[in-house]
Parts: structure tokens; C-alpha cells; sequence
């Protein structure tokens, strides 16, 4: 039973994390394209908000994993290879997660170089990698 409630709050804190990943970057499109002062400055305390909200959001989500893996052997033993791509995935969020903060930071500071284009790709990351974790753990292609 405690392994399903573990479960069942992985998978509610990686939702709600995954929500900042999809939405932090699009508040960065919005910056990139804005002139007016005022509404920057409104832009920047919602993205400072989100982000401390969405790290908050992570450290359970990683923590519930980790217990999933290591404290009940979720993709241990063979068969299980869909695991190490998957905890690729997780680490390259991890990462993306650190880089929007770097983002934000330097919209802060003024030292945005890239443009409104530029941070609608990269909107397109944690989708990509939401697809690929979900593909591997429903999957489990290998």
C-alpha cells in the first residue's frame, strides 16, 4: 500500500513540476518580445515566483523517485534498460530546470540576448522529454 501512495505523489509532484517547465519558458517569450517597463517588470516577478515554486515542486518529485527505485527496486534486476533512459531524461530536466533559472536570472539583469523565437524552441524541451519518460515507463521498450 505505501508503495502505491508513493507512486500516486511521484506522479502528482511531477505533473505539477512538469506545469512550471511549460510554462516558466513561455513567461520568457513574453519577456523577449515586451517594451513597455511596467509590464516586464510584472513578466519577471511572475517568472521568479514560478521558479521558486517549480524548484519547491521538484525536490519531491526526485526524492519520490528515488525512493520508487531504490527503496522498492521500481526498474532494478534485468529487462530494465528502459530505466537508465529514462533517469537520462530526468537528469537532462534536472539541467533544464538549472538553465532556466540561468535564463532568468539574465533577463533579470537586463543581458537577454536571444530572441522571442529562440525561447519557443526551447519551450519544446520538457515536452519532448515529458513524451520520452512516459513512452519509457509505460512502455518499457528495453
Amino acid at each position: 500500500m505505501l508503495y502505491l501512495w508513493v507512486k500516486s505523489l511521484h506522479i502528482f509532484f511531477v505533473a505539477s513540476w512538469f506545469a512550471g517547465l511549460f510554462y516558466l519558458p513561455r513567461i520568457f517569450v513574453n519577456l523577449a518580445m515586451e517594451t513597455d517597463k511596467a509590464a516586464s517588470a510584472r513578466l519577471l516577478t511572475m517568472a521568479r515566483k514560478l521558479y521558486r515554486f517549480m524548484t519547491v515542486l521538484a525536490v519531491p518529485a526526485l526524492a519520490l523517485g528515488l525512493w520508487l527505485w531504490l527503496g522498492f527496486g521500481v526498474g532494478k534486476g534485468p529487462g530494465n534498460g528502459w530505466l537508465h533512459a529514462k533517469l537520462a531524461i530526468v537528469v537532462f530536466l534536472v539541467f533544464y530546470h538549472h538553465g532556466c533559472g540561468v535564463l532568468l536570472r539574465k533577463f533579470e539583469n537586463g543581458a537577454n540576448t536571444r530572441s522571442h523565437k529562440w525561447y519557443r524552441w526551447f519551450n519544446e524541451a520538457p515536452t519532448l522529454g515529458l513524451l520520452g519518460a512516459v513512452v519509457l515507463v509505460v512502455v518499457k521498450p528495453f
